[in-house]
């Protein structure tokens, strides 16, 4: 059951207790509590539809709650918008900032406030000097003049905090920071949100992934269901106490690998390649077996899905499926092959966000569903149902808006529409980002029977244990090229990650050898 609500520390810098906030019958919040104390960094975890992301909101003044208390250094506080959130020292860093592309990076940060001097203009040399001495105390690299095109989601994460501290910002809440950063990134984001703690301000650190959260957080708020479960400190915790929790139920093996009876070859790639992207790639995947693509962020792995499915153009090479040829950059020619392709971003790529379950899962089939050219609600409800049931969507009803859904039923969704095409071939990019431990181990389960079922999947992944655990062979890709191809007995970490940062210069085949010796 669900405990009460965590007791307030003494230097506590933002507290939330018994917070409830209901959009007319849903209730988002029942009980949500948080107290975070200064200089620390404070993880806030849950499955997807917990509670996170509206308790965020409501700190952030995007929302306002409907009971509870707020307090915000001791002071009770109740934010009507975003401003005075900000104005109150509270900066929130999402997963994705939004910065203005077209402006430097300087006036990003000052947007809205920018020093003038005597004649009233803007101070340009004084906004650029304090720009880069806010780069140097945040110990990054990072051009105040350069324009914010361009950037990657590490640097205007970068950017955004910036502007929190030019604010002063006491507490700064960051939503899932590192979803689309490689290790490197990571490691930088983690020096500053270090730094920030030691100057003494709060931090709140929202992230499914619970090796960030041993490695950065201090202390480690549950939450389930939208009440407050439980606060730890995270050096007298486990991984398995935090899912347990979370959860409140057994999640069982997080990699429910099945073994499957491996069949003919269903996908052959030969020799595909991309100018500047990929050189020289092929690879197969077989009936009934789970084929990994491995490799750094940045490496070529999901550009080589995209290439295969026809999304993307190749320079040369062929593609095959079943032993015949598929059109390049026709991704119409590909599903009629019987490839399924489930993208790397799903709520830009793979769905229509303000659309219902209903017309997302029969989107692909819809032709196939029209009676004299007209397609009914009933007729997408009638093709959607059954797909949503067996992979167990939560949702009270098929005309919901897919936008309304947590990430991990917005990723059954989208499985559930390629999967109503019946494919022999399933390509899925990183499969679970995003989603909480409970339905990751849902999707992995539902690989695994697929692939029991005959099915051949080529999955994408950037998390080393996912590969591992569901992988029957991998591939790794290392600067457009495949370095390496493991057996799942002979797929390690080690082995992946020596063959992730080979260089391209060896041949393939020596690399193999030399990290399977």
């Amino acid at each position: 059951m669900p405990g009460t609500a965590t007791e307030r520390p003494q230097d506590a810098a933002l507290e939330l207790r018994d917070v409830a906030k209901s959009f007319g019958s849903v209730v988002a919040l029942r009980s949500g509590s948080l107290a975070v104390a200064r200089g620390s960094i404070h993880a806030l975890v849950g499955e997807n539809g917990a509670g996170k992301s509206t308790l965020v909101k409501i700190v952030a003044g995007v929302h306002r709650r409907d009971s509870g208390v707020v307090r915000l250094h001791g002071q009770d506080v109740d934010f009507g918008s975003t401003a005075e959130s900000k104005a109150a020292g509270i900066a929130v860093i999402y997963q994705e900032p939004t910065l203005f592309p077209d402006l430097s990076v300087t006036e990003n940060i000052f947007m809205g406030r920018q020093p003038v001097g005597r004649s009233r203009r803007i101070d340009r040399s004084a906004m650029y000097a304090e720009a880069a001495g806010l780069f140097e105390r945040l110990g990054v690299a990072i051009d105040p003049r350069r324009p914010a095109r361009g950037l990657s989601i590490a640097d205007q994460q970068i950017i955004e905090i910036a502007k929190a501290i030019s604010l002063d910002a006491s507490v700064l809440v960051m939503d899932e920071p590192t979803a689309a950063l490689s290790g490197v990134e990571v490691d930088r984001l983690f020096a500053v949100a270090r730094s920030l703690r030691d100057e003494g301000r709060a931090l709140v650190f929202i992230s499914h992934r619970f090796d960030e959260v041993f490695a950065l957080c201090d202390m480690v708020t549950v939450m389930r269901d939208g009440e407050y479960v439980s606060t730890d400190a995270v050096a007298e915790t486990s991984v398995e106490q935090i899912v347990s929790r979370m959860v409140g139920r057994e999640v069982g093996n997080l990699f429910p690998k099945s073994p499957a009876e491996i069949g003919d070859v269903v996908l052959a790639v030969d020799g595909l390649s991309s100018l500047g992207t990929f050189h020289d790639v092929g690879f197969t995947v077989r009936a009934g077996e789970i084929v990994g693509l491995a490799g750094l962020v940045g490496a070529g792995r999901s550009e080589i899905a995209r290439a295969v499915f026809g999304v993307d153009k190749y320079d040369a090479g062929s593609v095959y499926l079943d032993g015949k040829p598929v059109s390049p950059r026709s991704p119409r020619a590909a599903i009629r092959a019987g490839m399924a392709f489930v993208p790397e971003d799903r709520r830009k790529q793979g769905l229509v966000t303000d659309a219902s379950v209903a017309r997302n899962v029969a989107s692909i089939i819809r032709r196939g569903l029209t009676h004299a050219g007209v397609l009914t609600n009933r007729d997408e409800n009638r093709a959607a149902g059954p797909w949503a049931a067996r992979l167990e969507v939560k949702t009270s009803a098929l005309d919901m808006h897919a936008t309304t859904m947590s990430g991990g039923n917005q990723q059954k969704v989208v499985l559930a529409k390629w999967l109503a095409t019946e494919p022999k071939l399933l390509i899925i990019d990183e499969p679970t980002r995003g989603i909480d431990v409970g339905t990751k181990a849902e999707v992995h389960r539902l690989l695994s029977n697929l692939a029991g079922q005959g099915l051949a999947i080529l999955m994408i992944s950037s998390e080393l244990p996912e590969v591992l655990g569901m992988a029957d062979r991998v591939l790794v890709v290392c600067e457009g090229r495949i370095t390496a191809e493991l057996s799942r007995d002979d797929a390690t970490p080690e082995a992946v990650m020596h063959a992730a940062t080979a260089s391209i210069h060896h041949d393939a085949t020596d690399i193999n050898e030399e990290v399977t010796a």
